[in-house]
C-alpha cells in the first residue's frame, strides 16, 4: 500500500472546527450508519452501511456475496465516514446559510475480526442496547453467509470536524437555528406478542 499523503491529515478549510478522538468516538457511536468507500479501476466505489464502533475498531458487515466487501477484503484502502447534522443555520443572504453537524473520516485497511460472532452481538447492541441477549446465538450458518471486518483507528488515519452556533452575521434582520434530532417512534409491530424489553427500553429512554 502507498504511503498516505499528508494532506489527507490536515483540516485545510476552518481548522479550529477539528475534533479529538472524544468526538470521532461521540459520532461514530450516534451515528449508526456511514459510507464505506474505496477505489476500483481508478473509480470511486461507496456504500452506506451500518455501523459500530468496537473500542478502537469500526465494524462492518454484509454478504459475504457483497462485491465491495469482498474488494476490500483484499487489502483495497478504505474511508469510512459517517456525518450527523445537529442544525439548520438561517441567514440573511443564501451564501451565509450553513448547518451545524459532526462528521468524522476513518482511512486504512479493514480487516477479519477476531471473533465474528462477539461483533455481530456487538453490532445489534450498537443499534438496539442489549437486544442480542434476547435472541439465540447466531449460528455457524449464519456466521459463513456474514462477512464482518474492522477498521482500526490509528492515530493520523482519521479527522474530526464540528460546527455550532449561528449564521455569526452582523445583520439586523433575522437569523437563528432551526435544531435537528433523530428521535424514534413508537413501534409498529409486525405479528403479536410481547414487544421485547430493549425496545421498549430504547423507545422511552431516549
Amino acid at each position: 500500500m502507498a504511503t498516505e499523503p499528508e494532506n489527507l491529515r490536515t483540516l485545510t478549510r476552518k481548522p479550529d472546527r477539528g475534533g479529538d478522538r472524544d468526538l470521532l468516538d461521540e459520532v461514530l457511536d450516534e451515528a449508526l450508519v456511514g459510507t464505506v468507500s474505496t477505489v476500483v479501476e481508478g473509480w470511486p466505489w461507496s456504500v452506506p452501511m451500518v455501523l459500530a464502533r468496537l473500542g478502537d475498531d469500526v465494524i462492518v458487515h454484509g454478504s459475504t456475496g457483497a462485491g465491495l466487501l469482498r474488494h476490500v477484503a483484499e487489502g483495497a484502502a478504505v474511508t469510512v465516514t459517517a456525518y450527523v447534522l445537529d442544525g439548520l443555520v438561517v441567514s440573511n443572504t443564501m451564501f451565509d446559510h450553513s448547518a451545524n453537524y459532526r462528521a468524522v473520516v476513518v482511512r486504512g485497511i479493514l480487516e477479519p475480526v477476531d471473533d465474528e460472532a462477539a461483533a455481530l452481538a456487538a453490532l445489534t447492541d450498537s443499534i438496539v442496547p442489549g437486544r442480542s441477549s434476547e435472541t439465540p446465538l447466531i449460528t455457524a450458518k449464519e456466521i459463513a453467509a456474514t462477512r464482518t471486518l474492522r477498521l482500526p483507528i490509528v492515530d493520523g488515519q482519521w479527522t474530526a470536524k464540528a460546527r455550532s452556533g449561528g449564521a455569526g452575521v452582523d445583520t439586523d434582520e433575522w437569523t437563528g437555528v432551526i435544531p435537528v434530532s433523530t428521535v424514534y417512534g413508537e413501534p409498529l409491530a409486525d405479528i403479536g406478542g410481547t414487544m421485547p424489553a430493549s425496545v421498549r427500553r430504547l423507545v422511552d429512554e431516549q
